[in-house]
Protein backbone atom coordinates (compact mmCIF):
# COMPACT_ATOMS: atom_id res chain seq x y z
CA UNK A 1 0.00 0.00 0.00
CA UNK A 2 1.42 3.18 -0.99
CA UNK A 3 1.12 6.29 1.17
CA UNK A 4 -1.19 8.32 -1.00
CA UNK A 5 -3.46 4.83 -0.38
CA UNK A 6 -2.93 5.04 3.15
CA UNK A 7 -3.73 8.91 3.48
CA UNK A 8 -7.17 8.50 0.98
CA UNK A 9 -8.39 5.35 3.49
CA UNK A 10 -7.90 7.70 6.30
CA UNK A 11 -9.98 10.41 4.74
CA UNK A 12 -12.42 7.99 3.95
CA UNK A 13 -12.78 6.60 7.32
CA UNK A 14 -13.01 10.38 8.69
CA UNK A 15 -15.70 11.09 6.69
CA UNK A 16 -18.08 7.32 7.28
CA UNK A 17 -20.27 9.13 9.35
CA UNK A 18 -20.44 12.17 7.80
CA UNK A 19 -24.34 12.15 6.48
CA UNK A 20 -25.27 12.32 2.55
CA UNK A 21 -27.56 15.47 3.14
CA UNK A 22 -25.10 17.12 4.92
CA UNK A 23 -24.19 20.25 3.04
CA UNK A 24 -21.38 20.61 0.88
CA UNK A 25 -18.59 23.07 2.35
CA UNK A 26 -19.21 25.95 0.23
CA UNK A 27 -22.84 26.26 1.60
CA UNK A 28 -21.89 25.26 5.06
CA UNK A 29 -19.50 28.30 5.52
CA UNK A 30 -20.40 31.79 6.11
CA UNK A 31 -18.75 34.08 4.19
CA UNK A 32 -20.58 37.42 5.18
CA UNK A 33 -17.24 38.64 6.55
CA UNK A 34 -16.46 42.24 6.14
CA UNK A 35 -14.46 42.28 2.79
CA UNK A 36 -11.98 46.00 3.86
CA UNK A 37 -12.58 47.60 6.87
CA UNK A 38 -14.11 51.48 6.24
CA UNK A 39 -14.32 52.53 2.34
CA UNK A 40 -11.33 54.67 1.08
CA UNK A 41 -10.72 55.98 -2.40
CA UNK A 42 -8.19 54.32 -4.54
CA UNK A 43 -5.24 57.13 -3.71
CA UNK A 44 -6.05 56.87 0.14
CA UNK A 45 -5.54 52.52 -0.44
CA UNK A 46 -2.18 53.57 -2.08
CA UNK A 47 -1.41 55.41 0.90
CA UNK A 48 -2.75 53.32 3.59
CA UNK A 49 -0.64 50.78 1.51
CA UNK A 50 2.50 52.82 1.93
CA UNK A 51 2.21 53.37 5.54
CA UNK A 52 1.65 49.75 6.40
CA UNK A 53 5.12 49.13 4.25
CA UNK A 54 7.18 51.60 6.02
CA UNK A 55 5.29 50.34 9.67
CA UNK A 56 6.91 46.75 8.59
CA UNK A 57 10.30 48.64 7.88
CA UNK A 58 9.84 48.63 4.19
CA UNK A 59 11.58 51.44 2.53
CA UNK A 60 9.00 52.81 -0.08
CA UNK A 61 9.74 54.84 -2.91
CA UNK A 62 7.68 56.03 -5.65
CA UNK A 63 8.17 57.04 -9.38
CA UNK A 64 6.83 57.70 -12.56
CA UNK A 65 7.42 55.55 -15.70
CA UNK A 66 9.77 56.89 -17.16
CA UNK A 67 11.91 57.16 -13.44
CA UNK A 68 11.78 53.69 -12.92
CA UNK A 69 15.00 52.50 -14.23
CA UNK A 70 16.97 55.75 -12.71
CA UNK A 71 15.69 54.70 -9.70
CA UNK A 72 16.51 50.92 -9.51
CA UNK A 73 19.57 51.68 -10.82
CA UNK A 74 20.37 53.69 -8.04
CA UNK A 75 19.06 52.16 -5.06
CA UNK A 76 21.56 48.51 -6.74
CA UNK A 77 24.37 51.33 -6.64
CA UNK A 78 23.75 52.70 -3.19
CA UNK A 79 23.19 49.20 -1.82
CA UNK A 80 26.84 48.17 -3.46
CA UNK A 81 25.38 45.67 -5.51
CA UNK A 82 27.78 43.68 -7.92
CA UNK A 83 25.11 40.99 -8.87
CA UNK A 84 21.49 41.50 -9.24
CA UNK A 85 19.13 38.81 -10.02
CA UNK A 86 16.51 39.06 -12.79
CA UNK A 87 13.56 37.23 -13.20
CA UNK A 88 13.19 36.04 -17.01
CA UNK A 89 10.47 38.17 -17.47
CA UNK A 90 11.37 41.11 -15.85
CA UNK A 91 10.21 44.11 -17.87
CA UNK A 92 13.46 45.85 -19.42
CA UNK A 93 12.25 49.86 -19.13
CA UNK A 94 13.13 48.13 -15.45
CA UNK A 95 16.74 48.87 -15.79
CA UNK A 96 19.17 49.85 -17.97
CA UNK A 97 21.80 48.36 -19.45
CA UNK A 98 24.66 49.52 -16.82
CA UNK A 99 25.03 48.76 -13.55
CA UNK A 100 25.61 44.97 -11.74
CA UNK A 101 25.93 42.14 -13.95
CA UNK A 102 22.81 40.54 -14.27
CA UNK A 103 21.92 36.88 -12.90
CA UNK A 104 19.49 35.17 -14.90
CA UNK A 105 17.42 32.34 -13.01
CA UNK A 106 18.42 28.95 -13.94
CA UNK A 107 17.12 25.45 -12.56
CA UNK A 108 20.81 24.80 -12.30
CA UNK A 109 22.03 27.65 -9.59
CA UNK A 110 22.55 26.30 -6.29
CA UNK A 111 21.54 28.40 -3.01
CA UNK A 112 25.22 29.13 -2.14
CA UNK A 113 25.38 30.74 -6.08
CA UNK A 114 21.99 32.62 -5.17
CA UNK A 115 23.81 33.42 -1.52
CA UNK A 116 26.57 35.29 -3.65
CA UNK A 117 24.07 37.54 -5.00
CA UNK A 118 23.47 41.06 -3.97
CA UNK A 119 20.30 41.81 -4.85
CA UNK A 120 17.33 40.55 -6.68
CA UNK A 121 14.66 42.60 -8.55
CA UNK A 122 10.97 41.51 -9.38
CA UNK A 123 7.47 42.65 -9.53
CA UNK A 124 4.74 41.47 -7.35
CA UNK A 125 1.34 40.08 -8.08
CA UNK A 126 -1.07 41.98 -5.89
CA UNK A 127 -0.01 44.29 -2.68
CA UNK A 128 -2.43 44.65 0.09
CA UNK A 129 -2.71 47.70 1.65
CA UNK A 130 -4.27 46.77 5.22
CA UNK A 131 -1.47 44.70 5.89
CA UNK A 132 1.39 46.12 3.96
CA UNK A 133 2.08 42.79 2.64
CA UNK A 134 3.34 42.02 -1.20
CA UNK A 135 2.26 38.63 -2.49
CA UNK A 136 4.45 37.00 -5.61
CA UNK A 137 3.43 34.03 -7.16
CA UNK A 138 5.80 32.87 -9.15
CA UNK A 139 4.71 35.00 -12.72
CA UNK A 140 7.52 35.96 -15.41
CA UNK A 141 8.26 38.97 -13.97
CA UNK A 142 8.34 37.54 -10.32
CA UNK A 143 10.61 34.42 -10.82
CA UNK A 144 10.62 30.59 -8.75
CA UNK A 145 9.98 31.96 -5.06
CA UNK A 146 13.58 31.41 -3.77
CA UNK A 147 15.07 34.15 -6.15
CA UNK A 148 13.47 36.45 -3.76
CA UNK A 149 14.43 34.65 -0.34
CA UNK A 150 17.95 34.21 -0.81
CA UNK A 151 19.20 36.94 -1.69
CA UNK A 152 20.07 39.83 1.19
CA UNK A 153 18.41 42.80 -0.48
CA UNK A 154 14.63 42.78 -2.31
CA UNK A 155 13.52 45.66 -5.18
CA UNK A 156 10.05 44.93 -5.59
CA UNK A 157 8.34 46.85 -8.28
CA UNK A 158 4.00 47.48 -7.75
CA UNK A 159 2.12 49.33 -10.66
CA UNK A 160 0.20 51.27 -9.08
CA UNK A 161 -3.11 51.69 -8.68
CA UNK A 162 -3.83 48.58 -10.96
CA UNK A 163 -1.96 45.50 -8.38
CA UNK A 164 -3.53 47.76 -4.90
CA UNK A 165 -6.59 46.32 -3.33
CA UNK A 166 -7.54 46.96 0.15
CA UNK A 167 -7.78 43.75 1.69
CA UNK A 168 -6.70 40.12 1.86
CA UNK A 169 -10.30 38.90 0.56
CA UNK A 170 -9.67 40.80 -2.41
CA UNK A 171 -6.06 39.98 -3.01
CA UNK A 172 -7.14 36.01 -2.75
CA UNK A 173 -9.79 36.77 -5.39
CA UNK A 174 -7.20 37.49 -7.74
CA UNK A 175 -4.50 35.12 -7.04
CA UNK A 176 -4.66 31.58 -8.85
CA UNK A 177 -4.71 28.74 -5.92
CA UNK A 178 -2.86 26.69 -7.89
CA UNK A 179 0.62 28.19 -8.45
CA UNK A 180 2.92 29.27 -5.45
CA UNK A 181 2.54 32.62 -3.67
CA UNK A 182 5.16 34.16 -2.01
CA UNK A 183 3.61 36.88 1.20
CA UNK A 184 6.02 39.75 2.41
CA UNK A 185 5.26 41.90 5.25
CA UNK A 186 8.61 43.88 5.22
CA UNK A 187 12.17 42.25 5.54
CA UNK A 188 12.57 39.02 6.67
CA UNK A 189 13.37 39.28 10.78
CA UNK A 190 12.67 37.30 13.88
CA UNK A 191 13.35 38.34 17.63
CA UNK A 192 14.25 36.28 20.28
CA UNK A 193 13.05 35.88 24.20
CA UNK A 194 14.54 38.90 24.72
CA UNK A 195 12.90 40.69 21.75
CA UNK A 196 15.82 41.83 20.52
CA UNK A 197 14.97 42.06 16.34
CA UNK A 198 17.31 40.37 13.89
CA UNK A 199 16.48 41.50 10.37
CA UNK A 200 17.81 38.30 7.37
CA UNK A 201 17.10 35.49 8.97
CA UNK A 202 15.23 33.72 6.37
CA UNK A 203 14.63 35.95 3.58
CA UNK A 204 16.14 39.46 2.43
CA UNK A 205 17.56 41.88 5.38
CA UNK A 206 16.73 45.18 3.00
CA UNK A 207 13.07 45.72 1.48
CA UNK A 208 12.46 48.28 -0.88
CA UNK A 209 9.09 48.77 -2.23
CA UNK A 210 8.79 50.54 -5.43
CA UNK A 211 5.49 52.52 -6.12
CA UNK A 212 5.22 52.60 -10.16
CA UNK A 213 2.31 54.85 -10.98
Amino acid sequence: MSSRDRILGRVRRALADVPPDDPPYEAAVQRDYLREHGERTTERTVELLAENLADYRAIVHRCAAREVSGLVMRLLAEHGSREVLVPPGLPPEWMSAAGPVRVLDRAADTPHRLDRVDSVVTGCAVAIAETGTLVLDGSPDQGRRRISLVPDHHICVVRVPEQVVASVPQALERLDPARPSTWISGPSATSDIELDRVEGVHGPRRLEVVLLG
